[in-house]
């Protein structure tokens, strides 16, 4: 009887059992070794953020357990672990899912050469998109630069995605040395409070992922296209951080979707506004492969020359929730409180950083990267340069939204800004808003003393609104969108 083979399967962004194309060639192939290596060598400034952690320890734990207990975990240089690994169990082959950050890309291509330099048989597969954006490029071969026809023209009219693909059985290798390759090694909790109190909302690992899409699909899609605006309604899907973290693949998320659709053709126009913020999340990945500088670089070339202001008393208080603009605030809290911001409150906090407080939209990234639990560096850069309106298909910078307008509209109770800022529960809704219009007597009767327990606005809304349209007319002359590279 054969024996067989070893198989080294590399755990990266696709943290479930359940559709991992790579886990399961691994599965049919041999026995497995399922690893997970935190590479803080090759990602420097891109290495994972505070948030990002916590949630990354509790994934780890859980995939340990769906995986009784058989997960090593290593933290160093991938390629020497991997060489060591291959040569140490006598292994045949490593499987891993695809990685799109331009470092993994790189990183990625020399492992996989240098393998197979050795004799191992590297074969990776496509975890965590709907579609190839090495695939999806317009008829001349130039990638999409706006959004509608990267999706109605890129996708829809291109092959559909893989179907989900089920796991029949795995045969696991024995581990040993199980504490020197325990979860725990990676240090990626820090003991602070802060780590315990942020996952206390959430369900984190594959099962919640599966429990979080059944209760969307049963409740929130319901109205989902207009619903989804508002951030006290339970309309949005809130599985950013599952998808990121692979908990979840996105396959499953839009084939599940479709087949809901089947049953509930009244759900059209929700359901094709959900599927649209998937394919969102597909141009964001889009950008990064054929524009690899967008984390760093406006990709119109004329937001270099833009009149940012340098301001870190500014900056802190946006990052705490204390500029006085009660809709900016609570979104700044949400995030700090849950490690997730509603979308809504992401274009507003965003506009409110970098137009009416006019500071690079790099320190709102680099906030975002190490607060959010869907800390993504697709996703966070193309929604930076979005709002900031610097990217290749961004809100015209113009487009300044309006704090107090927008509570109005989208939290007309006040009670999403009580929620997190419970320093105004007793303000009435006419002031809510814009606390620093209210009469004296009406602060005192809520028990709101500015520029004490809460603080005075940073700056006058239209005011600021002003100034940032005219430090926009002192670029317009410049060229607009800078070429792209596809990265090697």
């Amino acid at each position: 009887m054969n024996k067989k083979p070893t198989i080294i399967h590399w755990f990266r962004r696709d943290l479930r059992v359940s559709d991992n194309p790579a886990l399961k060639f691994a599965a049919e192939w041999g026995k497995v070794v399922p690893i997970f290596i935190l590479d803080d060598t090759n990602s420097k400034e891109h290495a994972i953020g505070q948030a990002g952690r916590v949630w990354l320890f509790h994934s780890l734990q859980q995939l340990d357990k769906q995986l009784g207990g058989t997960l090593r975990c290593f933290k160093g240089n991938p390629e020497d672990i991997l060489m060591l690994l291959f040569n140490k169990e006598k292994a045949t082959g490593i499987t891993w899912n695809h990685a799109y950050e331009p470092w993994q890309i790189k990183r990625d291509k020399q492992i996989e050469t240098n393998l197979t330099k050795t004799g191992a048989k590297v074969k990776s597969f496509n975890g965590s998109l709907l579609w190839e954006p090495s695939n999806d490029l317009k008829p001349d071969g130039s990638p999409y630069r706006v959004f509608t026809p990267y999706y109605r023209k890129g996708c829809l009219n291109a092959h559909p995605p893989r179907l989900p693909e089920q796991l029949i059985s795995i045969s696991f290798l024995p581990k040993t040395e199980l504490i020197k390759n325990s979860v725990d090694t990676l240090r990626l909790l820090s003991g602070k409070r802060w780590e315990k109190e942020i996952v206390e909302n959430w369900s984190i690992g594959e099962k919640g992922a599966k429990k979080q899409l059944d209760n969307f699909l049963q409740q929130g899609i319901l109205d989902y296209k207009e619903g989804r605006n508002f951030p006290l309604k339970n309309n949005v899907s809130m599985l950013s951080p599952f998808i990121h973290w692979g908990e979840i693949s996105v396959n499953e998320v839009w084939y599940t979707a479709n087949e809901l659709l089947k049953t509930q053709p009244t759900l059209q126009n929700n359901i094709d506004g959900f599927l649209s913020q998937l394919a969102w999340r597909e141009f964001s990945y889009h950008l990064l492969y054929h524009f690899p500088e967008l984390p760093s670089t406006n990709l119109q070339a004329r937001f270099d020359y833009f009149p940012w202001e340098v301001n870190h008393k500014a900056l802190r208080a946006w990052q705490r929730g204390k500029t006085g603009v009660p809709m900016v605030d609570a979104g700044m809290r949400q995030l700090r409180k849950t490690g997730y911001m509603h979308n809504r409150l992401r274009m507003i906090v965003g506009s409110f950083l970098v137009k009416n407080l006019r500071i690079h939209w790099h320190f709102g990234q680099a906030w975002f990267w190490e607060t959010l639990f869907d800390a993504d560096l697709a996703n966070n850069s193309a929604g930076w340069q979005w709002v900031a309106g610097c990217g290749v298909d961004a809100a015209p910078y113009f487009r300044i939204f309006n704090p107090v307008l927008q509570g109005l509209k989208f939290d007309p109770s006040g009670n999403f800004i009580r929620k997190f800022i419970p320093e105004l529960r007793n303000m009435p809704n006419k002031y809510i808003f814009q606390p620093w219009e209210a009469p004296r007597a009406v602060l005192e009767a809520a028990e709101v003393q500015l520029g004490h327990n809460y603080p005075s606005p940073l700056v006058n809304i239209k005011d600021s609104r002003q100034q940032a349209l005219a430090a926009f007319s002192s670029i317009k002359s410049v060229n607009t969108v800078k070429s792209g590279t596809i990265f090697p």
